[in-house]
């Protein structure tokens, strides 16, 4: 029998839009074979048709809710943008956030058990498959946010300062997607990785010249490389005469931490290839 590992459960559960609990009981009586359990649900009329694994749920909304020292950041997903914006999609978004917020969740797990029935006829009256994927909870002395349309939502938590400033902190985050705080907290791995894209692009450029010459293009290379990757350093959006961190300074607050959530990121999508498809079937027609 296959181990019923967590995403074995979460893979069954997106391929019908089933609860959790039905998917785990469905794969232990099927000894950890999905297809099985897929089958076999589908024999005792628990679900109408089972999804294909290639409806992936990358789509949806981002949704904040926060009270200026405290903030919920959510992502909810969805199989198609038409779905992200209807108003029954809509309002289990908002109702989740709601909840989530006033609960001081800090992880998806919760909510997702929570606000399972109502996914569930969500699915059931669109047809379409529907995750809540992921949330976070962020508190502090002053904490911003900034939600781009459906698609982008920022949280940053400063010390000092006011939600103004936070705000327009968060909607330079949106656009600019730092990677991290600070310089120092770039990683020696990210470093040398740009150091090696860096000598590889330019290679003829660097053929003869000495050693300490060479050094100081890498130097300086590494350099804009840090100040394009921290926020502190980068050319406020809004204002590009003065980094994020000196913008900061002057509204008398120091930038603690940022969040930003884009909606389907890390999820990878199928590629449909209609021209493949055709010629497989016809080659399987021909078969015949």
């Amino acid at each position: 029998m296959a181990e019923i590992t967590a995403a074995l459960v979460k893979e069954l559960r997106e391929r019908t839009g089933e609860g959790m609990m039905d998917c785990k009981k469905a794969l232990t009586k099927a000894g950890g074979d999905i297809e099985k359990a897929i089958d076999d649900m589908r024999a005792s009329g628990a679900i109408k048709a089972a999804k294909k694994a290639g409806n992936v749920a990358a789509e949806g909304a981002i949704a904040i809710k926060d009270d200026g020292k405290a903030a919920v950041l959510l992502e909810v997903n969805s199989q198609t943008d038409f779905l992200a914006l209807q108003d029954d999609f809509k309002a289990f978004v908002a109702a989740s956030v709601e909840k989530a917020f006033a609960d001081k969740l800090t992880d998806a797990a919760p909510l997702i058990e929570a606000q399972e029935a109502a996914r569930l006829v969500l699915v059931g009256k669109t047809g379409e498959n529907v995750n809540i994927r992921r949330l976070t909870r962020v508190e502090g002395d002053v904490v911003g946010t900034y939600l781009h349309g459906n698609k982008i939502g920022v949280a940053v938590v400063l010390k000092g300062g006011s939600a103004e400033l936070a705000k327009d902190i968060a909607m330079h985050v949106a656009a600019s997607n730092p990677e991290f705080l600070l310089p120092s907290q770039v990683s020696a791995e990210a470093i040398e990785r740009e150091k090696a894209v860096f000598l590889q692009l330019n290679e003829d450029k660097m053929k003869g010249k000495p050693a300490e010459i060479v050094e100081k293009m890498i130097g300086g290379r590494i350099s804009k490389f840090l100040a394009e990757a921290s926020l502190v350093e980068q050319a406020f959006v809004k204002d590009p005469e003065i980094t994020v961190g000196a913008l900061a300074k002057k509204g008398g607050a120091e930038i603690v931490s940022f969040t930003r959530f884009a909606v389907g990121e890390g999820i990878e999508k199928p590629v449909d290839n209609f021209a493949e498809e055709v010629a497989a079937q016809v080659a399987a027609a021909s078969k015949q």
